[in-house]
């Protein structure tokens, strides 16, 4: 097989959702980023700390999208999240005089050691370029970062993934813990 072969594919399109998944997707990261925005806009407004970055949108997609997905359990969701934030402070406190090395070495680092871990969680590759290029309000929460916003919000999404994906007999969260 050549190269270029390998670009197209092996399978098939998956099938359409139902809508009712549609909506249980829906209700459930709708009621996953309300809480959190709740958190950050309204209870968290007149303190420096912040409970709401970009990266959770991805993580809503999985955990309330994707639920048998292996990104998408617990220890992926929470552990892909805190190990991410954790490297990318590092990065940033270590190479932030060079942004651009900085985001490659959080990003590829945050990778290696979620597939160390086995906690791989695509959105966790930016919660770690979040980190190195989130502002002054990021830098200045330093290693807090991974516990608020970070681990704090993941923990918050996984309680409503778990009250929500679990109320339709057609679905099932998590598949795993460990």
């Amino acid at each position: 097989m050549s190269y270029f072969d390998k670009m197209r594919g092996t399978t098939q399109s998956p099938p359409r959702v139902s809508p009712l998944e549609i909506l249980w997707s829906w209700l459930g990261s709708f009621l996953g980023i309300a809480a959190v925005a709740y958190l950050h806009y309204d209870l968290l407004s007149e303190t420096d700390l912040m409970m709401i970055i970009g990266s959770f949108g991805a993580s809503a997609v999985l955990v309330y999208g994707a639920t048998k997905s292996p990104l998408a359990q617990p220890r992926n969701l929470v552990g892909g999240h805190l190990l991410s934030a954790i490297i990318g402070v590092a990065a940033y406190q270590f190479l932030g005089s060079h942004l651009w090395l900085a985001c490659a070495v959080g990003v590829a680092t945050s990778i290696a050691v979620m597939h160390a871990t086995k906690t791989l969680h695509p959105p966790g590759g930016a919660t770690a370029l979040i980190a190195v290029i989130g502002g002054e309000q990021i830098h200045a929460l330093g290693f807090f970062y991974a516990l608020i916003p970070v681990g704090a919000g993941a923990l918050i999404m996984l309680l409503i993934a778990l009250l929500i994906n679990n109320i339709p007999n057609t679905r099932r969260y998590p598949e795993f813990w460990y």
